[in-house]
């Protein structure tokens, strides 16, 4: 090329192939799209869990930065404690939640 045509050729950002990059993407390594999502390979106790983070000092819907545990940490019926992950246990920690706002009759409380 000329320099005249170097000089006017205009040049614009795109992805990179995926095959000519050093290091595997998100997806090829299996990544969920929170590392705070992710479940340990090996066994952990319930304080452990309860330590753990999904999303730290974020923006919610309405702007207030919050923080999400990764296990939410709920007493079962034997007294014993039992962490539910945010994600793998949602229905759970729903029923958890429904449970909760139910008086002994079984009626709705709203608080």
């Amino acid at each position: 090329m000329s320099d005249n045509k170097q000089q006017n050729q205009i040049n614009q950002p795109v992805s990179e192939d995926w095959d000519s990059r050093d290091e595997p993407n998100v997806k090829e390594r299996n990544l969920t799209a929170n590392p705070g999502d992710r479940i340990a390979d090996e066994p952990q106790s319930v304080e452990e869990k309860a330590e753990q983070v999904a999303v730290d000092d974020v923006p919610d819907i309405t702007g207030d930065k919050i923080t999400v545990p990764t296990y939410f940490v709920v007493d079962e019926a034997d007294g014993e404690k039992k962490a539910l992950h945010h994600v793998k246990d949602a229905e759970e920690i729903s029923d958890v939640i429904r449970e909760a706002r139910v008086d002994e009759n079984g009626n709705r409380v709203w608080w």
